[in-house]
């Protein structure tokens, strides 16, 4: 009974991350209009937009392989699994023994390599343009997860975020510099990540800029919507990591009654909606970046990481 039990926990949070990603995008999508003084779409437009996508007719370029038609797919697999690890309203959940920091990392390189394979795969110039970029971006931003990474883990002993959450919770660890480093970083990565303002503008299809976009340009019907639908997981997922691992207040622990579950699931809640208002606010407030100034500012959280990762070695109370 105790194995259903967590069997079904474990479920309720693979599709609860999966109903709240589009929720999150149009909520984003919604602060943004609305900070710049205009109504803006609802918050469910995405729902609505992935909606009609599914229901269109796929047209596939003529010298698309089958990679090209298998990618989507794996794309939206590796990231629903990835953000079905990162504990989002409790800890210590059936699967939380593969929770670990590394394997989310090394999954979301996966999807970031299937999707530059798809760009180059149709041999169009735009594909091969959002292809290389994407990788130039990923050639910095991935290092400096790893500094990021390295930082957590000498610091709580594991990159499990089950452990690290309830390191956060249970320790005392109070204000630490390298803390502090270690989420300006990350933070600088997840805009980097998710294609986000300064780095890159989802809602443009600017030739000369785009990144994400020139990739998806041959893609239609399901397979756009399963690709789009990722990326709104991705954002999900980088949302909760933050929460969870430098915010971790209200996680329910392992063993817990259904009021606590519940109020997790209510301060996960008021997580996202923190998070996608922060992220529509900053949107809103800088100007899209040269790509040329990439490298500049994940160079910066690359350092921002390093230095982190350094100061641990000279004191653990830092």
């Amino acid at each position: 009974m105790a194995v259903i039990a967590d069997l079904a926990i474990q479920g309720i949070q693979m599709l609860l991350v999966l109903c709240l990603a589009p929720a999150l995008t149009g909520f984003v999508r919604k602060v943004k209009a609305r900070l710049l003084r205009r109504r803006g779409p609802s918050i469910l437009q995405p729902y609505r937009d992935l909606w009609r996508l599914m229901r269109k007719e796929v047209v596939l370029a003529e010298n698309a392989s089958w990679l090209f038609r298998a990618i989507p797919y794996l794309i939206f697999s590796a990231t629903w699994v990835a953000a079905a690890l990162v504990p989002t309203f409790a800890t210590g959940l059936l699967f939380s023994w593969s929770a670990d920091l590394i394997a989310v990392t090394a999954l979301l390189g996966s999807t970031r390599f299937f999707l530059a394979l798809a760009g180059m795969d149709v041999g169009t110039s735009f594909g091969g343009i959002g292809s290389s970029r994407e990788v130039m971006i990923a050639t910095l931003a991935e290092p400096a997860m790893i500094m990021i990474v390295f930082t957590l883990a000498l610091l709580a002993g594991s990159t499990q975020l089950s452990s690290l959450a309830g390191f956060m919770l249970t320790s005392p660890v109070g204000l630490r510099v390298s803390l502090g480093l270690a989420l300006i970083a990350l933070v600088m990565v997840a805009v980097a990540e998710n294609g986000r303002i300064p780095i890159d503008n989802p809602a443009t299809h600017l030739e000369l800029t785009m990144v994400h976009e020139a990739m998806l340009l041959e893609y239609s019907g399901r397979h756009l919507a399963l690709i789009e639908l990722a990326a709104s997981l991705k954002l999900l997922l980088y949302v909760s990591l933050i929460g969870c691992v430098f915010l971790p207040w209200g996680l329910s622990p392992p063993g817990a009654d259904v009021s606590t579950r519940l109020v997790g699931v209510g301060a996960y809640g008021l997580k996202l909606a923190a998070g996608g208002f922060l992220l529509a606010f900053f949107e809103t407030t800088v100007a899209k970046m040269r790509v040329f100034r990439v490298p500049e500012f994940l160079g910066a959280a690359l350092m921002l990481g390093l230095l982190g990762t350094l100061l641990l070695f000279v004191s653990r109370s830092l």
